[in-house]
C-alpha cells in the first residue's frame, strides 16, 4: 500500500540524510528493477540530494564515466551488481537492498533501525535527477531534471490520459529515463497501482497484463515488436485483453503493422503515439482518433507547450515546408550536466523566434529548446517527423551513439585501420546498426563480436559487419570517412 511504501521511503530518506553529504550530492542507483529500486528513487527525491539512475546494461567503462562525470558520492545497488561496482574506481558509500557478507548497510537494516520521521524543504527549481543517454561525444550525457519537471510531467500525462485511482499502470519501462520515471510519478499523483515488470519473454509480458489486470500500458516500439513478432509466443484471445484501456508509445517510430497489431489484440484500448525530446519531457502526442487518418504524424503539442517550425532564415514554415522543431513552454529540463557547450547549442533565448512571435516588452530571458529535429506540419496543424540533425541511431528503443562503438573498435581491435558505424532502416527494430571497417585482411566476424561484447551492451552490438579494403573519404586532406557514400555502397551489397 502507499502507506507501507511511504514508511519505507521515509526510513531510507532519513538514513541518507545522516550520511551528511552536501546539498545537491549525487546518489547513483545501479540495480535491477524491483520495489526496492522504486523506494530508493523516492527516498532520494525526499531529500535535497539528486538521484542518478545507472542502467544495469552498461559496461564498466560507461558506469565509470557517469560516476566521474557527475561526481557520485553514494551508490545504492543490489547483490547482483556489487561485483560490477568492484570493476570501477569508486571510493564513496555503497548501500545494498539486501544484507550481504560484506560490511555494507542494507535496506533491511535501515528498516529495523531508522524509525524517526524525516522532513526536508524542497523547492520546485531544485535538481531532482540526472539521467544519462548517449550523445555524439561517444559517452553518456546527463540531462538535469528538476522536482517541478517531475511534478508537471505527472500532472500533464495524468490529464490527457485521464488516469484514475483504480487504474493499474504497467511498470515495464526501465526507471532510468524520464518516460519510465514518469510512470512512478503518475502512479503517485493519482494514487493508482504500479505493477512492476521486467520484460524478458513476450509470454511473460502477457501474463503480467492478465495477472495484474493492467489498464494503462506505457510502451516503446521495441516492446510492441517483441509482443507480436516472436513466432513462439502464444498471444491471448483479444477478449482477455479488453481490460487495457490506454496504451502509450514513445522513444521511436511507430509502424503501420504495430498499429494494426495493437488495434487487433487490444480492441478496447486507445493508443497514444507520443514524441519527446532529450531536453524536454514531452512535446507532442497524436490523439487516438487521428491514428487511422494520419498514422505517420507525431500529433500536436501537449498542454502548456507551443511548438514552432522555423526555417533557416528564422521564419515560420508554411504547411509541408520542412524546418526545425522549436519547443516553447512547459517541461523543459535545466540543461546538460557538466556540458555547457552542448547546453548552449540546444537551449536558446526566445529571440530565435523573433521573426515568428511578438517579443512584448523586449522580454528575452525565456529559454526555448532548438530540438535538432526536422519536421513539417500539414494544413490542419498536425506535425510529421522527417529526420534528425545529428546521426544518432535509434534501435530497440535505445538512442545509440555511433561514435562510442567506433571508439571501442579503434581502441580494442588493432588490426582495423578505419571504421564507420551507421544505420539502415529496419521496420522491426527501427534502425539496424552497421559496422564497416578496413584492414590488411578480413577479420573473422566472431572475433570482432567477441571483442565488442566485452565493452558494449547487447543493444549496441552491430548486426551487420562489412569488410572493405578502403573506406571512402570526404577528402584526402581531412581523412574523414564519407558515411553517405559508404552507406550507399553497403546498401548495394546488402
Amino acid at each position: 500500500t502507499y502507506s507501507e511504501l511511504f514508511v519505507k521511503v521515509n526510513q531510507v530518506a532519513h538514513y541518507l540524510s545522516e550520511l551528511e553529504l552536501k546539498k545537491g550530492a549525487r546518489i547513483g542507483i545501479y540495480s535491477h528493477k524491483n520495489i526496492s529500486q522504486v523506494i530508493a528513487i523516492l527516498a532520494i527525491l525526499s531529500t535535497d540530494y539528486v538521484f542518478v539512475p545507472i542502467s544495469r546494461l552498461l559496461k564498466p567503462e560507461q558506469v565509470q564515466h557517469i560516476i566521474n562525470d557527475c561526481g557520485i558520492s553514494c551508490i545504492i545497488t543490489d547483490q547482483n551488481k556489487l561485483k560490477n561496482i568492484d570493476e570501477v574506481k569508486f571510493d564513496g558509500t555503497i548501500i545494498t537492498y539486501e544484507q550481504t557478507q560484506r560490511e555494507l548497510v542494507s535496506f533491511e537494516e535501515i528498516y529495523k533501525c531508522c524509525t524517526k520521521k524525516y522532513t526536508c524543504n524542497i523547492s520546485g527549481h531544485m535538481n531532482a535527477a540526472i539521467t544519462y543517454s548517449f550523445g555524439s561525444s561517444g559517452f553518456p550525457k546527463g540531462i538535469v531534471i528538476t522536482h517541478r519537471n517531475l511534478i508537471d510531467s505527472a500532472r500533464v500525462v495524468s490529464g490527457y490520459l485521464d488516469l484514475k485511482e483504480d487504474d493499474v499502470i504497467s511498470g515495464v519501462l526501465p526507471f532510468i529515463l524520464d518516460y519510465g520515471i514518469n510512470q512512478i510519478c503518475c502512479s503517485i499523483y493519482k494514487r493508482a497501482t504500479l505493477a512492476i515488470h521486467s520484460m524478458l519473454l513476450a509470454s511473460d509480458f502477457f501474463n503480467h497484463i492478465l495477472n495484474h489486470k493492467v489498464t494503462i500500458l506505457p510502451l516503446m516500439p521495441i516492446h510492441i515488436t517483441q509482443m507480436f513478432d516472436d513466432p513462439t509466443t502464444r498471444i491471448p484471445n483479444p477478449k482477455l485483453l479488453c481490460g487495457v484501456r490506454k496504451i502509450t508509445s514513445s522513444g521511436g517510430k511507430i509502424t503501420n503493422k504495430m498499429i494494426q497489431d495493437i488495434q487487433t489484440y487490444y480492441p478496447q484500448a486507445q493508443f497514444y503515439s507520443m514524441h519527446g525530446l532529450t531536453e524536454a519531457f514531452r512535446s507532442t502526442y497524436l490523439e487516438p482518433s487521428q491514428l487511422k487518418i494520419r498514422p505517420e504524424s507525431i500529433g500536436k503539442p501537449i498542454p502548456d507547450v507551443e511548438i514552432y517550425i522555423i526555417n533557416e532564415e528564422g521564419f515560420e514554415c508554411q504547411p509541408r515546408e520542412i524546418g526545425e522543431l522549436i519547443h516553447r513552454g512547459g517541461y523543459i529540463y535545466k540543461g546538460y550536466w557538466n556540458a555547457k557547450e552542448e547546453t548552449n547549442k540546444l537551449y536558446k533565448s526566445i529571440k530565435v523566434l523573433g521573426k515568428v512571435i511578438d517579443l512584448e516588452g523586449d522580454l528575452t530571458d525565456e529559454i526555448v529548446v532548438c530540438s535538432g529535429d526536422y519536421v513539417y506540419k500539414d494544413e490542419e496543424g498536425y506535425i510529421y517527423f522527417v529526420s534528425r540533425k545529428d546521426d544518432m541511431i535509434k534501435s530497440r528503443g535505445f538512442r545509440i551513439s555511433p561514435y562510442e562503438i567506433e571508439a571501442v573498435v579503434n581502441n580494442n581491435i588493432a588490426q582495423i585501420k578505419d571504421c564507420a558505424v551507421f544505420s539502415i532502416e529496419n521496420e522491426k527494430i527501427e534502425e539496424e546498426i552497421i559496422l564497416a571497417y578496413s584492414a590488411n585482411k578480413e577479420i573473422p566476424k566472431n572475433e570482432i563480436l567477441f571483442e565488442l561484447k566485452k565493452h558494449l551492451p547487447n543493444h549496441m552490438i552491430p548486426s551487420v559487419i562489412i569488410y572493405k579494403e578502403h573506406l571512402p573519404m570526404t577528402s584526402p586532406s581531412q581523412g574523414k570517412i564519407d558515411k553517405e557514400i559508404l552507406k550507399k555502397e553497403v546498401l548495394e551489397i546488402l
